[in-house]
């Protein structure tokens, strides 16, 4: 087993954090999609966060004529979103798990959620990018 399956810590130092992976459907009449992050949301340490990567050969091979920038500026957005702040919006005020419920609900735009996953992490934001590295890379 490589290091990216690993979970470092001890059992007491572990928190639970959900996570969904961020898809890119560009035709959502043909059901294809590439992975294009992460979201993760660690109710004890108060954390949400994105990370993401858009490999735009490969959702250019699902639909050549597909809106790179416009996806792209869509997780840009999540992104602000998860961060707060006053990139996040009408959202800046709402609470880390209430954005990350909003950005998790079901959608049938270009950008969707998947299911959500959990897991134990000691660090939710170490935890993002590793999940990033492990499910959209």
């Amino acid at each position: 087993m490589s290091d990216r399956h690993i979970i470092r810590g001890g059992t007491r130092d572990r928190q639970i954090y959900e996570y969904a992976v961020l898809r890119v459907v560009p035709r959502v009449e043909r059901g294809e999609c590439i992975n294009a992050g992460v979201l993760v949301y660690c109710r004890a340490e108060s954390y949400v966060g994105a990370c993401t990567h858009l490999d735009e050969a490969r959702l250019l091979a699902l639909d050549p004529r597909a809106d790179v920038a416009g996806v792209q500026a869509a997780l840009r957005a999540v992104e602000n979103i998860c961060a707060g702040g006053p990139a996040a919006g009408q959202a800046a005020s709402d609470d880390p798990g209430r954005r990350f419920r909003w950005l998790i609900a079901p959608r049938s735009t270009i950008v969707q959620p998947g299911p959500v996953h959990t897991g134990l992490t000691t660090d939710p934001a170490a935890e993002a990018e590793r999940l990033l590295d492990l499910l959209v890379r």
